[in-house]
């Protein structure tokens, strides 16, 4: 279940700039427990899922696990040994730019002590320092 969005605007995007720091979603909204990332950077659908995947292990999948970002930013590239220009490369995978402060999962319906081991197999997963909130 890699995620990626099942329309677009646009097929391919330009770069941009990872944000700073985030005061939108940088709380619980849905769970008891988080994971909140504490640098800016980028986290692949794949890196999403493994993480995803190790947390419901740690739980049994006994709780609830809310996803709170998304990889909707397509990322291109250019087969190797091929000349310069010829426009930009086919898409090869998904990414979600995160800020600092952007909360990345949110648990509940589980106790601490589970859910904390389980944050913490999860953020292994991810390139990103974590921290987990209450």
């Amino acid at each position: 279940m890699l995620l990626q969005p099942k329309k677009t605007k646009y097929k391919k995007i330009k770069k941009g700039k990872l944000p700073r720091l985030n005061f939108k979603s940088n709380s619980l909204k849905f769970g008891s427990i988080g994971l909140k990332s504490l640098e800016s950077g980028v986290i692949t659908s794949r890196q999403i899922e493994a993480a995803r995947q190790a947390i419901n292990r740690k739980i049994k999948r006994k709780g609830k696990l809310w996803i709170r970002i998304f990889p909707s930013i397509s990322v291109t590239t250019k087969p190797t040994a091929v000349r310069m220009g010829k426009g930009k490369g086919a898409v090869n995978h998904w990414v979600a730019r995160v800020a600092a402060g952007t909360v990345l999962f949110e648990l509940c319906g589980t106790s601490n002590y589970v859910s904390m081991a389980a944050f913490k197999t999860g953020s292994a997963k991810l390139p990103l320092k974590t921290k987990i909130i209450y």
